[in-house]
């Protein structure tokens, strides 16, 4: 025996010096993010493991270099609204491009595609919000999504084929707070797909995860954009529904509703998560609503209200979540009425006591952001939240990625890095490995968070500066003094007649200030002078009057109408001149340029309005077929030789006024 010890000694004594020699990675377990006899479940949900944003990785780094920690990859995605989910060599999340929606399974190391799945066509590419909303969830070997129409699809993890799909929304006739589109990611838990649907005898519905087979269906309140969120209660299983208008609690293996709180009437919206610790519950809406704490009863009673501990106007969210860490709740409080698509959102982050609703901290002056999106760069910002290794990791709306550490004494931020600027995103993001992973609607990133030794060394990695990105501008803080507090609600009649008001005192105005000039030029040229003059005058008008009316009048004016009608009036000139004589050469390359400068105004102003969540931009391109009949009078005056200064101006009025209630008809419909 000591014969055989001495051999096996001397074996290995050569290897002792290599093995000191070897880097710590080398010498950590293969799970190096984990605790000691930790199970590994990935990020299976959008929420994370545990549907609470928290994840048990360990080794995250205190801090970062100042060119930002390593990024492992970056690769161009397109659309969406869509997280990660990450389990094993492999990440999924949703995205869409100009040839359809897709469902993506991505290398976790390389960001290089594996497979991909298309589900159906673009979602409102051209719109304010483009492409799919919901993140996807991995279970079991299975990957299970929705889209914006309410298909919901499960899909072979491995391979990406299709298991099984239906269109919920369709099939139980769900109605509620989703205009913007369906928006719940797949719960999966205990064998089922658990959806809020919002159809009669259908408020939430239960499907089995094998087949997508009804298991079962209950309730008839209206949903909303919150995904089901699974609790226990003294070991009884069941569903949270945050829905439109109410919040139901239903068994989750029968259906059957046990608990239900009114909450508003008419329309409303909820899509930021529940967060749960037996047996409180605490909620937050948007619209300065404000958060509430719930307990929960022992006892069930579908008819008896739940019991509120605290009920406050703080802490309310919109797009992204809270968390709950150590007794605190950590989140942005959304000062706006609801998050905005063309500028951050202003409010303050704050830290408040779960138990008492009581601020320990906040962080951010609410302040209007000017010029660069934000005041003060040290602001945290709405952001989408991990906590990790007793920190939060955040990405805010800027695409500025934030290392925070979790106490309740002070906000005390370790590090931050700009790694998706240029464009705002409201995906959250996710750890996995000790990597972050993140996107816009531009592109993808992964990011180690991780300590220094743990990252692989035959990993290729980039810095910070090669991922393309630009510091965001907000257009907003420049351009409009005042913007609308409901940007997608369709204005209302009042507003609309304000609004044609003060754009035709702007032509009125301008035309009578061109007839003035036009008399200190020689006869020869007044006509020409008083046309471009008034031309320009009108455009400038319509250009600056949006900015410039709005703040003395103290609500929001719009007259880039007027620029639109301006532009189209040269347009119909040309088509008229053509009729009355042959065009010369240069009179015939005037109205092309009159032609381009007209689409190119149309293209503009569409694209200015997109940008700032002016919803109502294609409603005043239908207008142009209000003005022609009045067009087409003023050149039969003109024909005629009647062209009075008063008679233009007539002429011109009752065109613009075609224009604009062709334009405004359908905001009218929609009312």
């Amino acid at each position: 025996m000591l014969r055989n010890a001495i051999a096996i000694f001397w074996l290995v004594l050569p290897a002792i010096p290599a093995a000191a020699q070897m880097p710590r990675a080398a010498r950590a377990t293969e799970r190096p993010f984990l605790p000691a006899n930790f199970e590994e479940l990935g990020w299976p949900h959008v929420r994370g493991p545990n549907f609470d944003g928290h994840s048990s990785e360990i080794n995250i780094a205190d801090e970062w270099p100042e060119t930002g920690p390593p990024v492992l990859w970056v690769r161009e995605l397109g659309q969406g609204y869509s997280a990660f989910v990450a389990m094993g060599h492999r990440v999924y999340t949703q995205g869409q491009t100009l040839t359809g929606q897709y469902l993506y399974c991505l290398d976790s190391r390389s960001g290089d595609t594996l497979w991909k799945y298309r589900y159906d066509w673009p979602y409102q590419g051209m719109s304010v919000y483009p492409g799919p909303r919901s993140t996807p969830t991995f279970r079991e070997g299975r990957v299970y999504f929705s889209a914006p129409n309410g298909l919901i699809g499960c899909l072979n993890a491995e391979t990406g084929k299709l298991v099984w799909s239906k269109n919920v929304i369709e099939e139980y006739n769900g109605r509620g707070g989703t205009g913007f589109g369906y928006a719940c990611s797949p719960t999966v838990i205990d064998g089922l797909v658990i959806l809020p649907v919002g159809g009669e005898s259908a408020s939430m519905v239960a499907l089995d995860a094998d087949d997508g087979a009804e298991v079962w269906s209950s309730g008839s309140d209206p949903s909303s954009y919150a995904s089901a969120l699974p609790i226990d209660r003294n070991g009884r299983r069941l569903i949270v529904g945050y829905l439109e208008n109410s919040l139901v609690i239903h068994d989750r293996q029968t259906g059957e509703l046990l608990a239900s709180e009114r909450l508003s009437e008419g329309y409303d919206e909820h899509s930021v998560w529940p967060i749960y610790q037996e047996p409180y519950l605490w909620l937050s809406g948007p619209f300065r609503s404000g958060s509430r704490l719930l307990e929960l009863s022992d006892q069930f009673d579908s008819t008896q209200e739940l019991s509120v501990v605290w009920d406050r106007t703080i802490l309310s969210n919109d797009v992204v979540s809270s968390v709950l860490v150590d007794g605190h709740l950590y989140g942005f409080d959304i000062f706006d009425v609801q998050a905005k698509t063309q500028r951050p959102s202003r409010g303050k982050f704050r830290c408040i006591e779960f138990i008492t609703g009581e601020e320990q901290w906040e962080q951010g002056t609410g302040r209007p952001r000017r010029g660069s999106g934000n005041d003060d760069d040290s602001e945290i910002g709405q952001a989408g939240i991990i906590v990790a290794d007793g920190k939060l990791i955040l990405l805010n709306e800027r695409g500025e990625l934030i290392l925070l550490r979790a106490t309740p004494d002070e906000c005390d931020i370790l590090a931050r890095t700009t790694i998706l600027g240029g464009e705002l995103t409201w995906s959250p993001p996710i750890l996995h490995r000790g990597c972050v992973y993140a996107r816009n609607h531009s592109r993808a990133v992964c990011i180690y968070v991780g300590e220094p030794e743990y990252l692989d060394q035959s990993q290729p990695v980039l810095s910070v500066a090669d991922i393309p990105q630009a510091k965001y501008v907000d257009w907003t803080a420049t351009i409009l003094a005042i913007e609308p507090e409901y940007a997608f609600d369709v204005p209302s009649p009042r507003l609309l007649l304000s609004w044609y008001m003060a754009s035709l005192a702007i032509l009125l105005s301008s035309g009578i200030i061109a007839v003035a000039i036009a008399r200190f030029v020689p006869v020869t040229y007044r006509i020409d002078v008083q046309k471009r003059s008034y031309e320009a005058l009108a455009f400038a008008g319509g250009l600056a009057g949006t900015t410039v009316l709005s703040t003395p009048l103290d609500q929001f004016i719009f007259t880039w109408p007027v620029c639109l009608f301006v532009a189209f009036e040269p347009v119909v000139s040309s088509v008229r001149n053509k009729k009355d004589s042959p065009r010369s050469r240069p009179a015939a390359w005037a109205d092309r340029i009159a032609f381009i400068g007209f689409l190119a105004v149309c293209l503009a102003y569409f694209l200015i309005c997109r940008r700032l969540s002016l919803v109502f931009e294609w409603s005043f391109l239908l207008g142009f077929l209000g003005a022609i009949p009045f067009y087409r009078l003023k050149n039969r005056f003109h024909s005629a030789g009647i062209g009075s200064v008063s008679i233009r101006l007539l002429l011109t009025a009752l065109a613009f006024s075609g224009f604009y209630a062709c334009g405004i008809v359908p905001l009218l419909l929609k009312q």
